[in-house]
């Protein structure tokens, strides 16, 4: 179990420190202001407390799809988040290079070291949230075209696939290295002792399972060989139909469900037939919970509701511990 909860005593309004620069939309991924987003990390930090398996963390993060911005995206700052702008206009354009001036790496590379220095003994840095796969050329290729490519030109994208994941590793060893704690191991949005790993495909929405399973599945066989904890970051409503081809990936660990915009919460029984599928297929879940549905879920799953990682929000240490007396067996 991971609870969180507030800080004892938050600051009832920011510190001038903290005040979003002018023409930043994105603060927690903006590069336009160093010292801004070494400030940000802190805080960010410090506004909770962690308590069971949850340890404080943060991250240098540039865009929920570095990878792409570190192969050459440029990425387009919005209201908490950031858009890669495509670079592949035609399938000839493409070109897979890590380059140690790219703008967006020589940020979050300094960004990552301050971090760690800063927060040695006191708080862990998680990965960068790279995205791998199929995510990642939509990103560099534009997602429309990338659709026509999967039947126009599907050796194309088996190729550049194999690039991008040759990238991916280069870049997530480099982190690592960054990253791990003094036992070796490594957190994205949960510790594992060695190398862990978040992996996604927002992207699988828009195909089918057979695309699934010929494009992305490769992908998730490969890069869960390269890390030794291994989390799916399973989003919504429109990639429940790859479940089966997820449980197939022999190293794949962990999937991570998060519900679709306006659906029940990750608690509801609504979801629980998925986490009896998951579980008995030998795999486990990482779903938030409140405490007032943690009694239903030890019902419902017994002893295998030791083969979830539960994110509970708590008001205090008093109720963490009541959490976790609630699911003891």
């Amino acid at each position: 179990m991971q609870a969180y909860g507030p800080r004892a005593n938050p600051p009832i309004e920011p510190t001038p420190e903290l005040n979003v620069p002018p023409d930043v939309a994105s603060p927690n991924y903006t590069i336009k202001d160093f010292d801004y987003r070494i400030r940000y990390a802190i805080h960010s930090v410090a506004m909770y407390q962690y308590f069971i398996d949850a340890p404080p963390r943060t991250g240098a993060e540039v865009a929920p799809n570095a990878l792409a911005l570190f192969l050459g995206a440029r990425g387009l700052e919005r209201e908490g988040t950031v858009w890669c702008e495509p670079i592949f206009q035609k399938p000839q354009d493409a070109r897979f290079e890590l380059r140690p001036d790219n703008v967006y790496w020589k940020f979050s590379w300094r960004l990552a070291n301050e971090i760690n220095r800063i927060g040695a003994g006191k708080f862990m840095q998680e990965f960068p949230d790279l995205i791998e796969g199929l995510d990642t050329l939509a990103a560099l290729r534009g997602t429309q075209n990338l659709l026509t490519d999967l039947t126009d030109r599907p050796d194309w994208v088996h190729d550049c696939l194999s690039k991008i994941s040759d990238c991916w590793r280069v870049v997530y060893d480099r982190f690592y290295q960054i990253v791990k704690d003094e036992t070796g191991g490594s957190c994205f949005w949960a510790w594992a002792p060695g190398k862990m790993v978040k992996l996604q495909c927002d992207f699988s929405a828009m195909i089918s399972p057979e695309m699934f399973g010929e494009f992305m599945v490769p992908v998730l066989d490969e890069l869960t060989r390269h890390t030794d904890y291994n989390m799916y970051h399973w989003d919504g409503p429109g990639e429940i139909p790859h479940h089966d081809h997820l449980l197939s990936v022999e190293n794949l660990d962990v999937l991570q469900w998060v519900p679709g915009p306006g659906d029940p919460p990750c608690d509801d029984p609504y979801y629980w037939p998925m986490y009896h599928k998951t579980i008995d297929a030998g795999k486990r879940m990482l779903i938030g919970a409140s405490m007032q549905n943690l009694l239903a879920l030890k019902r419902e799953f017994g002893l295998k509701l030791k083969d979830f990682i539960l994110n509970v929000f708590v008001p205090d240490a008093n109720a963490a511990q009541q959490a976790v007396k609630m699911v003891e067996f």
